[in-house]
């Protein structure tokens, strides 16, 4: 079984453990998006399929028929290692993971090929754990009141809505672009930070791009360039970031956006090794491949 397929085959057990009790609400659906979007080498259309999967509840046959097909795709040490890679990935997704968990992670490591369905309803225990973990890390965020949800999915795009609500211009634009445009504008100020400091050249560069591809006149994208330099600085939340981003465009939109973050990052006149890997990173989490990226990479140093 390919990587991809293996992936695909534990994500899929992962849903079905969490629906053990026939019950999410939404914020743990969105929760447990949020932690298999992390999950590696699922494409695109891939994704698509598991947020179907995710929309209703998986009973015991089903369940037990996925369990078996997961130990079946397990053939190697290799697969082994990428399954447990991938749920230690998930369980410490916040970065907390007990020394109970682990140890079921490593059970279940030792034991992959011929593991029962008693441990992988422990494993289920775990992953509820950490969906718990993963909403009490989003609804813990400062209540905000009426944007509380914008403040917890779209932080530049809050930035620019509260300062709009204290007497600033309305930027613009459709709200529909806007809100696509700051999850666009986090990630350009993800990678301009990525090195531990923002040069005015690379703020410029962001600006030009608004301009030049989103229709904006200047003043507008400066505001919007500030403010979501304003927000990286801070807890701007990145796999729903990327989740959101990803939603909301298509491949061609993705792979064309990597060049832009490279020349975003060259716009000091230089790319850093740490702003080669948040690109890396960001085109990961946007189910790109490694074509893709260096493809856009390449496209710089020309």
């Amino acid at each position: 079984m390919s990587n991809a397929n293996l992936i695909m085959s534990l994500a899929r057990v992962m849903i079905a453990l969490a629906w053990v009790d026939g019950e999410l609400d939404r914020s743990e659906i969105n929760a447990l998006k949020d932690l298999l979007f992390r999950l590696p080498d699922l494409s695109g259309q891939q994704w698509t399929t598991l947020e179907m999967y995710l929309e209703a509840p998986v009973g015991q046959a089903e369940r037990e028929r996925l369990i078996v097909d997961l130990q079946t795709g397990v053939r190697s040490a290799a697969d082994k290692e990428l399954v447990t890679r991938a749920l230690t990935e998930v369980a410490s997704a916040d970065g907390v993971i007990t020394y109970e968990e682990q140890e079921v992670l490593n059970e279940i490591a030792k034991t992959l090929d011929g593991v029962g369905t008693g441990l992988f309803g422990r494993l289920g225990g775990v992953l509820k754990s950490s969906v718990s973990r993963r909403k009490a890390a989003v609804n813990d965020a400062p209540n905000r009141e009426d944007r509380f949800e914008d403040y917890m999915t779209n932080k530049v795009y809050y930035g620019i809505q509260r300062q709009i609500d204290e007497g600033r211009d309305a930027v613009k634009i459709s709200e529909e672009r806007l809100r696509v445009l700051c999850l666009a504008g986090g990630l350009m100020a993800r990678v301009a930070h990525a090195d531990g400091r923002i040069d005015p050249a690379e703020c410029a560069a962001m600006a030009d791009h608004l301009i030049e591809h989103w229709d904006m006149n200047r003043t507008d994208a400066l505001f919007v360039v500030d403010v979501a330099i304003a927000e990286i600085s801070t807890d701007l939340d990145y796999y729903r970031l990327t989740r959101d981003f990803f939603a909301a465009t298509n491949r061609d939109q993705r792979q064309s956006y990597l060049s832009v973050l490279f020349e975003i990052a060259a716009a000091d006149g230089e790319v850093s090794h740490d702003e080669v890997e948040e690109i890396r990173r960001i085109s990961k989490s946007l189910k790109l491949e490694h074509q893709d990226f260096i493809h856009a990479k390449l496209s710089i140093k020309a």
